[in-house]
């Protein structure tokens, strides 16, 4: 199943339809993506990070999950298939997918779909609405980043502060320098480094092509990405596609923060799901980059608004007992676009 979910687009795979060995898979995915080209002509991926990746969805053996998801980024001019980090547009599709193939009965009104997402270990509640018991896509949700309206999938985020680097903080440091750059290493749900905009020499809100021409910035900021990686608990992120590299700055449209987000060598047009929640996050601590640029809402329950090149995101963010961690949620919309077979 070919499907937009959030600001991204996938193929939805029940894991038992492909090949079980890892690297008879990556092939085969390899390949109907039409990867490696800059292109992907010879295949369905549309020559872009955010329409080149797959969801392998089965049924959950777990007590109190639906299905296990497995992301899988498959690069366009490398032949790369990744699944170092979760992906939580692709995650939006998750909960209407299990239900359009049977793995989850859907309900009259509402269907909750508890997700287990084996990339990271995170577990999250998708809540699909299935009037009459069938999945639907019309509703009058708006996401920046897609146009016109579709229904909501509100998404609840449980227990993924260090889901992938072990530590919310994996440097232990709000705040590191890493070639003589002030940044924010963090894990909430996503690894992310923050940067300022500014100790680049950039305002922050020069379009996605404009940064991605300049070789001297990507050339910095991989530099800075490839120690970063280390000092996260990541190892050797040469070839891996996190952490995401965040050039942030003050906000222009009324939210939190304004940023420009590398994944990690292509500048995004919006910004990934978990990457806006770990960026939201950081918001919120007292020594982060983020926080002297951040504007923030009144109250514990945080509504913050991460602008991004396309619009903004909104993450709500509720302080655990512990202060340094929160529950995260997020909206999110998703549509079935094709329903058939693609060959290998």
């Amino acid at each position: 199943m070919w499907m937009r979910g959030g600001t991204s687009k996938g193929a939805y795979f029940l894991a038992e339809d492909l090949p079980q060995q890892r690297s008879e898979r990556d092939q085969f995915l390899l390949r109907i993506m039409g990867s490696p080209d800059p292109r992907q002509i010879d295949g369905i991926g549309g020559a872009n990070p955010l329409t080149s990746k797959v969801a392998l969805v089965q049924r959950s053996e777990k007590s109190g999950i639906d299905v296990d998801f497995l992301f899988l980024q498959v690069f366009v001019d490398q032949a790369i298939v990744s699944d170092a980090q979760p992906c939580g547009n692709i995650l939006a599709g998750v909960g209407p997918f299990a239900i359009e193939r049977g793995l989850v009965a859907a309900k009259a009104d509402t269907t909750p779909v508890r997700i287990f997402t084996q990339n990271s270990g995170q577990i999250a509640t998708a809540l699909i609405s299935t009037p009459k018991g069938k999945v639907n896509y019309q509703g009058s949700a708006r996401i920046d980043g897609v146009p016109g309206t579709a229904a909501e999938i509100l998404i609840e985020f449980s227990d993924i502060a260090g889901a992938n680097c072990g530590a919310l903080l994996p440097t232990g440091n709000q705040r590191d320098l890493i070639d003589g750059i002030a940044v924010t290493c963090i894990d909430n749900g996503m690894p992310v480094v923050l940067l300022a905009a500014t100790d680049f020499g950039l305002s922050g809100n020069e379009a996605p092509e404009t940064l991605e021409q300049n070789p001297r910035l990507r050339q910095r900021l991989e530099a800075i990405r490839l120690q970063a990686g280390s000092l996260m608990n990541l190892g050797d992120v040469s070839q891996k596609s996190v952490p995401k590299m965040c050039l942030i700055s003050a906000p222009q449209h009324g939210g939190c923060l304004t940023t420009r987000t590398f994944i990690p060598h292509r500048c995004h047009d919006a910004i990934g799901v978990l990457g806006a929640v770990s960026v939201a996050t950081a918001c919120l601590l007292e020594d982060s980059v983020a926080s002297e640029l951040a504007q923030l809402p009144a109250g514990d329950h945080k509504k913050l608004s991460v602008e991004h090149p396309s619009g903004e995101m909104t993450v709500v963010l509720t302080p655990t007992k512990d202060s340094q961690e929160f529950r995260a949620a997020i909206l999110r919309t998703a549509r079935k676009l094709f329903d058939g077979e693609v060959f290998g």
